[in-house]
């Protein structure tokens, strides 16, 4: 008696009124401290990775692939944009 069941967890009566307007962090927590070297192993992937230019095959600007060409205005051997 005392307690109550709300949205799987087991709080005391009043509580999950204070738990729901954010009195409560209810987040991940962890059992024990991950070591710096763990941390570290677990953001080793998180680089940028380096972007694949191509060679435009009407004017030869690098470009994006698959994208239209910024310099000459052309996709895939075909003029999509206007250029001034």
């Amino acid at each position: 008696e005392g307690h109550s069941y709300n949205s799987g967890v087991w709080l005391p009566e009043g509580a999950y009124e204070i738990w729901c307007e954010g009195g409560v962090n209810m987040s991940i927590c962890p059992k024990n401290k991950s070591s710096k070297g763990h941390r570290d192993q677990r953001r080793a992937n998180w680089r940028m990775a380096k972007m694949n230019l191509v060679r435009c095959p009407k004017c030869g600007e690098l470009m994006l692939p698959h994208r239209v060409c910024k310099s000459c205005g052309t996709y895939n051997k075909k003029e999509v944009l206007a250029q001034d």
